[in-house]
């Protein structure tokens, strides 16, 4: 291993950071956890109406585009079966 610092002050300042880590307590419990929820929904940033007329806009366009995709490799599909299975 070269490069590697393996040096005992090294080793033991890992240690000590690894400790530090591990003490700190997370969550508060099941008390704690619906007014942790709210306090996390007011940090959101919410889109405006606009925005989600538009994202809804994409979503369904892509559903068309995806559903038209699948159809159509599908009947492909299906037509070469059938070419295959039929005389």
């Amino acid at each position: 291993m070269t490069g590697a610092a393996t040096n005992s002050e090294a080793y033991k300042a890992k240690q000590a950071r690894g400790k530090e880590s591990s003490d700190e307590q997370h969550g508060g419990g099941v008390a704690a956890f619906f007014p942790e929820v709210v306090q996390e929904m007011r940090k959101v940033i919410w889109p405006t109406a606009r925005q989600m007329v538009v994202y809804t806009s994409i979503v369904f366009a892509f559903l068309i585009i995806t559903t038209a995709l699948v159809a159509g490799v599908d009947f492909l599909a299906g037509m070469g079966v059938e070419k295959v299975l039929t005389r």
